[in-house]
């Protein structure tokens, strides 16, 4: 039987967790053969000392992949790329694995947002890109080491909507083997919709305002920027032809009112601390870009995306 190549591009929060787990599961398995792409001092720490998850789910907290890469032109042949990438690395991702696709290669993104199939499709327009969403509470705590608290991370994984007939179950399977929660579903994108509401609303809120996910939910100002956001995205959603739930704002503050009331989120830390690239375009650009696509007005999204953008970022209300 044929060996499976499954290389996990990308050793951050979700690659370092659920690279992890299958490094661990499939060490001694002949059948599949995992490897890590990462960079510098991460590829260095790794392949010396291997892979350290800190997570109440491991005792044995190192993992070890068979092979590491610093670069996919590295790589032999592939069945399975899991593409574990920041939003803004993702086009220089797919433009070096466009020429390393066929027609039966698999792309699995494991990131958020509700772009990324079609943006990978715009560069890679042959083999299969399974459309998913992530849930997962990790980070980097240092070079080759992810922390995870929380709940199981979790993975909704769709059918590839260019290729209906293509089943990943043997996909499923394999993920699922290895520990990983794994929904696998006919059609994946309510689920990717529904998670953006949160993440895009209450990331540009915080953003902007270097305000906790808590004191959004309960400022009346700050609630109301991100009920407007949340708004834009369902006019969308619906013009796009995406089911999502009826009361899915009302749905999302009950959601964001569960956190720890301090939490910030990753977009308000990138931004506040200055940081070169981050995750704005995701989060903003798409809805922006959708509006003018669709003919839907995102007036609120353009407003708080130039605000940000343009380095306002005052914690008060004016």
């Amino acid at each position: 039987m044929k060996t499976k190549e499954i290389t996990i591009i990308g050793l951050g929060g979700v690659g370092g967790y659920f690279g992890f787990k299958l490094a661990q599961k499939y060490l001694s398995d002949e059948s599949v053969n995992i490897s890590f792409i990462a960079r510098e001092q991460t590829y260095k720490t790794v392949k010396e000392n291997g892979l350290t998850l800190l997570s109440a789910e491991h005792e044995n907290s190192v993992a070890h992949s068979k092979q590491i890469y610093k670069s996919i032109e590295e790589l032999p042949e592939t069945d399975i790329f899991v593409v574990c990438v920041k939003e803004y690395d993702l086009e220089n991702i797919c433009q070096q694995l466009k020429n390393r696709v066929n027609d039966e290669t698999v792309i699995l993104p494991l990131m958020n947002g509700v772009d990324i199939y079609e943006r990978i499709r715009k560069i890679i327009p042959n083999g299969i890109v399974l459309p998913s969403c992530v849930y997962v509470a990790s980070h980097i705590k240092e070079k080759g080491t992810v922390e995870h608290k929380g709940n199981p991370g979790k993975i909704v994984m769709g059918k590839d909507p260019k290729n209906p007939e293509y089943d990943a179950q043997e996909i499923a399977n394999l993920l699922k083997a290895a520990g990983i929660d794994l929904d696998y579903k006919e059609n994946s994108f309510p689920d990717i919709w529904t998670k953006y509401f949160f993440i895009a609303s209450f990331g540009l809120v915080t953003a902007r305002y270097n305000k906790s996910i808590g004191q959004v939910v309960e400022e009346p100002a700050l609630h109301n920027r991100a009920a407007l956001i949340m708004k834009e995205i369902e006019a969308i959603a619906e013009k796009k032809e995406i089911s999502i739930p009826e009361d899915i704002i009302e749905k999302t503050f009950q959601k964001a009112a569960s956190f720890p009331y301090h939490t910030p989120t990753s977009l308000q830390l990138d931004v506040q601390s200055g940081k070169e690239n981050t995750e704005l375009e995701l989060f903003a650009g798409a809805i922006i870009d959708y509006g003018k696509v669709l003919a839907v007005p995102v007036l609120e999204t353009q407003l708080i995306y130039d605000e940000i953008a343009s380095g306002i970022l005052c914690p008060f209300l004016p």
